[in-house]
């Protein structure tokens, strides 16, 4: 190995590092907010990208299908609630996001799609198709488990991982895709020159990073997601939603997945299943943050991605394994070093 080899494989786990650390900060915050450890992340990651990729090749996605289905299973609930509970004041509302929203999604991306488009219209439509998907997936699964402990919540994620997949296999078939790039062409940067593509992927991920720093510093929604997180029980004892915290939480989690989707999707192909490792080693980012600490799994990421990226070129047969063996000592050092906190009842 030599230097330019080396700037080349920093230059790729830093590209790397930056989606992991999109997706390890989102899973902090589902966690922090809901207590949810966001298994499927990764499924978002995969539809974003296979989204896009469908929207540029002239056909209608499998999101804009499934959207519908999700939609009426979760206006369905909503339904049996106010049945319950003899309230129907969030009915309208859920008519609106849960079925009239979905079919006309559905309508104008039948209308709107064909070869050609415009690339940057696509990833429109693609957060627009996308991005709904994790607050209905919050009504159906999560939300009327809220108060479970964190195991049974765990479990319930690994069940939704599975059903994601599936259904991603039925929607969007085995085929694998791959986008155009966003931007073409080479940067020299003196030292070593970057890939125009790499640039953008790294300086999106930053813009999002920034901005969700921005949203939870300084709107209001920002710090009831904030304040949810350090103590659900005095949330609500002010009047701050824990419903509303924890849709709005996977919202953004969706959101951020589906851009992370979009921003690999020119650089690898990606199948109905690629997101799951890829969100596990955004994951491995989170643990070196303790599940808690926004900076600190954005570094941790970073450090993945750049490990990874070394370890294909010294022993790419056991790169994975490489990535996964580090989380042991981390574990280990936060087991020694963190104490007991009983959950809140």
């Amino acid at each position: 190995m030599d230097s330019s080899i080396a700037l080349i494989l920093l230059q790729d786990g830093v590209v790397n590092g930056a989606i992991y650390a999109l997706l390890g900060m989102a899973l902090v915050l589902v966690f922090a907010v809901t207590r949810v450890i966001f298994i499927p992340q990764g499924e978002f990651v995969a539809f974003g990208a296979l989204t896009l990729a469908m929207l540029v090749d002239g056909k209608v996605p499998g999101t804009a299908y499934l959207l519908p289905l999700l939609g009426v299973v979760a206006l369905a609930m909503e339904v049996l609630r106010a049945v319950r509970t003899r309230n129907a004041a969030g009915l309208p509302k859920a008519f609106v996001a849960c079925l009239v929203l979905p079919l006309a999604l559905l309508w104008l991306t039948q209308s709107y799609v064909a070869p050609g488009t415009s690339l940057w219209l696509n990833m429109l439509l693609t957060l627009a198709l996308v991005i709904p998907m994790g607050p209905m997936v919050y009504r159906i699964v999560y939300q009327p488990l809220a108060e479970a402990t964190v195991l049974v919540l765990l479990i319930v994620s690994v069940a939704v991982h599975f059903a994601l997949t599936g259904l991603a296999l039925v929607f969007f078939g085995a085929e694998g895709w791959r986008t155009p790039a966003f931007v073409s062409g080479q940067v020299d940067l003196g030292f070593t020159t970057w890939s125009a593509q790499s640039l953008f992927v790294v300086a999106t991920c930053a813009i999002l990073i920034v901005g969700l720093w921005l949203f939870f510093g300084k709107t209001l929604y920002g710090r009831a997601l904030r304040a949810t997180a350090v103590n659900r029980r005095g949330a609500r004892l002010v009047g701050i939603s824990t419903t509303m915290s924890g849709s709005l939480t996977f919202t953004l989690a969706t959101a951020i997945g589906a851009m992370s989707g979009m921003l690999i999707a020119p650089i690898t192909t990606v199948y109905y299943d690629t997101g799951f490792l890829i969100g596990l080693k955004g994951f491995v980012g989170a643990i070196i943050g303790g599940l808690a600490s926004y900076p600190v799994a954005a570094a941790g990421s970073l450090l993945v991605g750049v490990l990874e990226s070394f370890s294909s070129f010294w022993a790419s047969a056991y790169k994975e394994v490489i990535v996964f063996t580090l989380i042991i000592p981390v574990l280990v050092w936060r087991s020694f070093s963190s104490h007991h906190v009983d959950e809140e009842e």
